[in-house]
């Protein structure tokens, strides 16, 4: 199964959304709390820029982004296979 991370905020509307569509497609992912661990924030930044909003969301290697983004590639089509570990389709 592909490893899913997605960086939270407490409080946020957009994570508690993208949580939200992951669990109903049975995901499992590992929820990074920045008010728990202040280091998840800078590892957040590192990995995807300084700036970035809540959430941001890793499936395997891809960044996908923020819960816009999520939702976004999961009208697409796109979501299940990238959460099945396949490239999504272009």
């Amino acid at each position: 199964m592909t490893a899913i991370e997605i960086y939270t905020r407490p409080g946020c509307g957009y994570c508690t959304a993208a949580k939200s569509l992951l669990t109903r497609k049975n995901a499992v992912f590992t929820e990074l709390n920045v008010a728990a661990d202040p280091a998840h924030r800078e590892q957040m930044y590192d990995r995807a820029g300084h700036g970035s909003t809540f959430p941001q969301i890793f499936i395997g290697t891809t960044h996908v982004g923020g819960c816009d983004e999520l939702y976004a590639l999961d009208r697409a089509g796109k979501l299940d296979a990238l959460l099945a570990g396949e490239k999504a389709p272009s």
